[in-house]
């Protein structure tokens, strides 16, 4: 088995370490570099449980290595939140309109939504739902979800159908 050093830039953070070349990036995450806001799901690709924004990008760390991410920037939904514990907008308007039950999804749904609004400022309702349509949720039949989208694009509730 062959191992290769890494370095990556996680919430701001340097951490530098030696991992087999198969080592998953959600694996890394939760348990070599201890960001257990990171969740594995289906390991496929399929739930979106594992989203992380690399340089950028909302990206399923289930499917993409450790040493890919060598030289990277990750953020993990550690990392949104102000140091002071102001919520980021979109973990805000997901808290606001009960967006979450048992919360296994949520932060995933909340890098993905957040690396679109880093990209675009004021992405569209219809461009966050088509962002989520790669996200599956099992407990909350996506209603409020679906409010704390509304919230964010600035839809009124009433005009809106769920």
């Amino acid at each position: 088995m062959s191992s290769h050093s890494i370095q990556i830039r996680i919430n701001g953070r340097v951490h530098q370490a030696t991992v087999e070349s198969r080592l998953l990036l959600s694996d890394f995450l939760r348990d070599e570099a201890g960001y257990t806001g990171v969740h594995v799901g289906c390991e496929h690709g399929v739930c979106g449980a594992c989203t992380v924004i690399v340089d950028g990008q909302a990206v399923r760390s289930c499917l993409m290595l450790a040493v890919q991410a060598d030289g990277c920037s990750i953020t993990t939904v550690e990392g949104l939140a102000a140091a002071d514990g102001t919520l980021h907008p979109v973990q805000q308007a997901l808290r606001d309109t009960h967006g979450l039950q048992c919360g296994f999804c949520t932060p995933g749904i909340v890098m993905t939504l957040a690396a679109l609004r880093e990209a675009q400022a004021a992405p569209s309702e219809e461009r966050m739902l088509a962002a989520l349509s790669g996200h599956l949720c099992r407990c909350t039949g996506y209603q409020g979800i679906r409010r704390a989208v509304r919230q964010l694009a600035g839809t009124p509730a009433e005009s809106a159908h769920e």
